[in-house]
């Protein structure tokens, strides 16, 4: 299991940082805190917890107990007091958070420290201890054996292909003190950093071997709401087939019930298409006789606004005539080609112009195109413009 974990962890580091560097923490620690707003005060602290750190410094032969982000000190006791006086000092300053919830930092002085700034390629960054343990020889006079060391990628602009890291490295000896000092009070840590205002810098000293183990009692609770909301969901999947099973019976029945009737509606449909189809000859052939009121709008739609007609004349062999005035008669043939119901349009005797309107006064012929040979849309004519 131990070999497992250890095959697992590279790509376990690989997943947390891309976790920590993409903008969902920050979004979901905003949407659960709008959300526990919306909660009653006692909802709200029965449904809340999360780690709470708290930071532990040694100064001057005294322990001071600080809250993460907070400078005032909650408590401050002698290393010299024996191992119960100093673990009732601890546990009297963090008597309000749940025992399960208490996370515990060692912070050292930033002097006590060495640190150096790293332009890394980026794919160092999945494996960033081995890469402090490369660097450690070449950036600080100590060696890896002599220190205990972190490596944090930091925020800021780098140069293309490469991330910024610093490297944080504790002498041994330093380090290994105050964590004995701790083992004989009988207190464990879980991280140790170093102190960077009232906060802290964001990285862990604290040796893997001294790893504190945790085991939090809420998580078989969450692991068994976890698995009965999976088991209502199979529920509801199930249910939900269940009413869709129970509908297509339903509609398969009245599918069968109408059956008959459908075909029967089909004799009578095919029926009523055999007397529409005699009864359709006469309309088609109504539809392919064209009709003086069809020719006069066909001509209202192309002539221009400044053209009038004085006189229409349409026969039988759908020959037409007609005669009015117009300001530019000699574009009339233009505006008439194309058109869907008349067909070869030109001048008849000689276009003059009248005295009284100043227009142009012309008389044009032009023959009825039957349905049959209409043209389609967008076709183009190839007859010549008549010449006036």
């Amino acid at each position: 299991m131990n070999a497992a974990s250890q095959s697992l962890r590279p790509q376990l580091d690989r997943l947390r940082r891309a976790w920590r560097g993409s903008p969902l923490p920050g979004f979901f620690a905003w949407w659960g805190g709008e959300l526990r707003n919306l909660l009653p005060v006692r909802w709200r602290m029965l449904f809340g917890g999360g780690a709470v750190w708290h930071l532990l410094q040694h100064d001057d032969g005294q322990w001071v107990l600080r809250r993460a982000g907070d400078p005032a000190p909650l408590a401050r006791w002698d290393d010299s007091l024996d191992a119960p006086a100093q673990q009732a000092a601890l546990s009297g300053a963090t008597v309000g958070t749940a025992p399960q919830d208490l996370r515990l930092a060692l912070c050292l002085s930033p002097d006590a420290a060495l640190r150096r700034r790293l332009p890394l390629p980026l794919a160092a960054r999945d494996n960033l201890r081995q890469v402090g343990a490369f660097e450690m020889d070449r950036q600080t006079p100590f060696r890896v054996e002599q220190v205990h060391y972190d490596i944090r990628e930091c925020a800021g602009a780098a140069p293309t292909g490469r991330f910024n890291a610093e490297l944080v490295a504790v002498p041994r000896g330093l380090l290994d003190a105050q964590l004995q000092r701790l083992r004989e009070a009988g207190i464990a840590v879980d991280a140790v950093d170093l102190s960077e205002g009232a906060s802290r810098l964001g990285v862990n000293l604290l040796p893997r071997e001294n790893a504190r183990v945790r085991h939090d009692p809420r998580r078989r609770l969450n692991l068994a709401l976890a698995g009965g909301i999976v088991l209502l969901l199979l529920l509801c999947l199930g249910q939900w087939l269940h009413n869709r099973e129970d509908a297509l019976a339903s509609m398969q029945a009245q599918v069968d019930s109408m059956r008959g009737q459908a075909q029967r509606v089909a004799l009578l449909r095919r029926q009523l298409q055999d007397n529409a189809g005699a009864a359709g000859f006469l309309v088609q052939r109504k539809a392919q006789t064209i009709t003086v009121l069809d020719v006069l709008q066909e001509l209202t739609a192309r002539l221009p606004d400044d053209t009038w007609l004085e006189r229409f004349t349409l026969d039988s062999s759908g020959h037409i005539g007609f005669q009015g005035q117009s300001a530019k008669a000699a574009s009339l043939v233009d505006a008439l080609q194309n058109s869907r119901l008349i067909a070869n349009p030109g001048f008849q005797g000689v276009i003059q112009r009248d005295p009284s309107t100043g227009k142009e006064r012309f008389y044009m012929v032009a023959q009825v195109q039957a349905p049959a040979a209409t043209k389609p849309a967008g076709a183009t004519s190839t007859a010549p413009k008549a010449s006036p």
